[in-house]
This record gives structure tokens, sequence and C-alpha cells, in this order.
């Protein structure tokens, strides 16, 4: 049972990651290509202009280090 849950626990961060990367790539994109973007701020939809969008490399919050196997 723990097996199955740290692979759930470890495919859960590599989920966010891997949706933080498309985020940033969306974004990206809509800056190269002059096109506004839409966000929810303060309860309400604003729409950023291109030239006002600002592009973020993705962070990377969670690291799981590998266990050390154990020698016989």
């Amino acid at each position: 049972m723990k097996k199955r849950r740290r692979t759930s626990f470890l495919l859960a961060y590599k989920a966010e990651e891997a949706l933080r990367k498309a985020v940033a790539e969306a974004i990206a994109e809509h800056r190269r290509k002059g096109v506004p973007i839409a966000i929810w701020r303060n309860g309400k939809v604003v729409r950023i202009p291109a030239e006002q969008i600002e592009v973020r490399e993705p962070q990377v919050e969670y690291r799981v280090s590998p266990r050390k196997r154990k020698k016989n």
C-alpha cells in the first residue's frame, strides 16, 4: 500500500510540473503572436494586452529526492 501512495504522490508532482510548463508555453505563445490573455483578478475577468504579458520560467516548487537503497 505504501508503494502505491508514493507512486501516486510522485505522479501528482509530475502532473503539476507538466501543467506549469504548458501554461508558461501558452502565455509565451500569446505574447509572441500579439494575442491578449484573460485572467481572473479580484473576482473579475481582466484582459491583459500582449505587450504587457510577463513571460516567466515555470517554478518547480517540489523536489523529491530518491531514497537510498539499503545494502544487504
